[in-house]
């Protein structure tokens, strides 16, 4: 049996859909308190619960993405088609800040984005207001790229103030070739959430039949969707884009259920 021959989703399990979740209970939009001291300044310990947010609201996916020839982006685009295709949930893309200097990028030959781009550039603090996170970037040696990582080193209060405690957030990535990081870049991002105190939603093999095919290049694995990008001219393939259409679902499912615990608020307050 080959690597991850005992992954096999069972044929009688049915599938992934909204209708399987318990009707949502309206919960108040707060910050909840944890008696304690924080290790970093003696204070009390805040988080901010995405679980927490009235239902009366729609829940917002931040997918904040850094792609230098458009690549991850294509990707995020399909995302946030996933995510708003769940009642009461919306997809909101960000861009994180360019690190190189202009003439950096024109010696690379990146296109730089068209006139009236609507996607914005996302800073730190914004964070907080997401119910939930799906970061995209490309790889470098197996890690995220250095703009993505400038990004995270400037969420030093976020982690001082662990505003971000209890969140969902995932991974989607882009890398040039097979063996160039689709599982790696993932799985060493995630020290990251971990230091925020972040819920890590891998997407599993939850994508069914589509996680085993072999008759064609696929990029994604059980950490996340993601892509080829080859020497930069190969586009993402449908089957690509529909592994993260379905990422920005299922993550969207998964925040839903964070609107519902109340044993949770029970065991904090």
């Amino acid at each position: 049996m080959g690597k991850g021959g005992g992954c096999v989703p069972s044929k009688k399990k049915s599938p992934l859909d909204a209708s399987d979740h318990d009707v949502a209970n309206p919960v108040r939009d707060r910050t909840v308190l944890i008696d304690g001291r924080s290790s970093i300044n003696d204070s009390t310990v805040r988080f901010q619960a995405g679980a927490l947010r009235s239902v009366d609201k729609k829940l917002r996916i931040f997918i904040v993405f850094y792609s230098m020839y458009g690549h991850v982006e294509g990707l995020a685009r399909r995302m946030k088609k996933g995510v708003d295709g769940i009642d009461a949930v919306e997809g909101v893309l960000y861009r994180v800040p360019e690190t190189l200097a202009p003439e950096d990028l024109d010696q690379m030959k990146v296109p730089r984005p068209p006139a009236g781009d609507e996607i914005p550039v996302i800073s730190a603090e914004e964070l907080v207001e997401a119910d939930g996170l799906l970061f995209g970037f490309p790889t470098r040696y197996g890690c995220m790229s250095a703009q993505m990582k400038a990004f995270f080193d400037s969420m030093g209060q976020l982690w001082k103030e662990q505003k971000l405690a209890g969140v969902p957030a995932g991974f989607f990535v882009s890398t040039g070739t097979q063996g160039g990081g689709q599982e790696t870049t993932a799985w060493t991002a995630i020290t990251q959430l971990a230091h925020h105190g972040m819920l890590y939603v891998p997407i599993g093999y939850t994508f069914g039949a589509g996680m085993f095919k072999m008759d064609s290049i696929r990029g994604g694995s059980p950490y996340g969707s993601g892509v080829f990008s080859g020497d930069g001219t190969r586009e993402p393939s449908e089957t690509e884009l529909a592994l993260a259409e379905h990422q920005g679902k299922y993550m969207a499912m998964i925040v839903q259920r964070f609107v519902q615990p109340y044993s949770l608020i029970t065991a904090l307050e």
